[in-house]
């Protein structure tokens, strides 16, 4: 496995292999890898030739008071787990590699942005849909690997490389879970034991909601109360937002159908964010 850090650098690699006629896969992570990061790269490896793993803690996706200076890093670690999938280049750029000095172009997508996690952190998409931008033009792979945890990142960044003309396919792989249920993130990590015991809340909230949408109440309204009541009796978990969205426009619905896609996002302890979603329609 090869490590770069240089965008010029990782740029002339992509076309020694584009010359070569090898398909090349992205995944792009923020690092402090777990097994849904894994299922990305082992995704990636099944449909390209080489795979491309970036390690990058965007700066710009961070809100003022979140997160960023205590994002959990482990880079010895993450180089021993992408080796261990076979995967080709880790790029490592810095933020003054990606972010020089004079920069100030931003890529935004307004209409997916405005609900869930876009009113919840403003700002935030332009930071994401910026940096992925960069990396596909840097890298410019064949496919990029993205997980539906991040269901509204998902959907902006499609939108993005549909709008942009950009010539890479959007792959999405499943949510990985723990056996208890709990989406695998690497915000987890900030969770101490009982806090952990709280976060299931989430997935069983969305279990709650999807036998209740199959019992036939499909109101949105009733079916918030009911996803809140959950989340509301576990000490420590907060709600930031519960939304019934269209799954292709992300626009809010009265109405669930088969369409729906119910988005979540709590915080633990009043310091720990945390996202999850499903699609009403299935069974669990």
């Amino acid at each position: 496995m090869r490590i770069i850090t240089s965008p010029a650098e990782m740029r002339a690699w992509a076309g020694e292999q584009h010359t070569h006629d090898h398909s090349l896969a992205l995944v792009p992570t923020m690092g402090f890898f777990h097994k849904g990061h894994l299922a990305l790269m082992q995704m990636a490896a099944g449909k390209a030739d080489k795979v491309v793993v970036s390690l990058f803690v965007n700066p710009i996706q961070f809100g003022p008071g979140e997160d960023l200076d205590q994002y959990p890093v482990d880079l010895q670690k993450d180089e021993e787990l992408a080796r261990s999938q076979g995967v080709s280049v880790l790029f490592m750029p810095t933020s003054e590699d990606m972010y020089p000095a004079g920069f100030q172009t931003l890529v935004s997508v307004p209409e997916l942005s405005r609900h869930l996690c876009g009113a919840d952190r403003p700002g935030h998409f332009n930071g994401v849909t910026t940096v992925v931008c960069k990396l596909l033009h840097i890298v410019r792979p064949d496919f990029a690997v993205f997980g539906e945890k991040d269901f509204q990142q998902l959907a902006v960044i499609r939108r993005m490389v549909a709008d942009l003309n950009m010539d890479t396919a959007i792959l999405a792989h499943p949510i990985v879970r723990e056996p208890d249920g709990l989406a695998m993130s690497s915000r987890n990590s900030y969770l101490g034991d009982d806090e952990r015991k709280q976060a299931l809340c989430l997935s069983r909230s969305i279990a709650h909601a999807r036998r209740l949408y199959a019992g036939g109440m499909h109101d949105t309204m009733r079916l918030e109360a009911e996803v809140r009541n959950i989340i509301e009796k576990v000490p420590g978990a907060h709600v930031r937002y519960i939304g019934f969205v269209d799954r292709t426009t992300l626009e809010p619905v009265n109405q669930a159908d088969e369409n729906t896609q119910l988005a979540l996002a709590i915080t633990i302890g009043g310091r720990v964010r945390l996202i999850d979603n499903g699609r009403l329609a299935e069974a669990g």
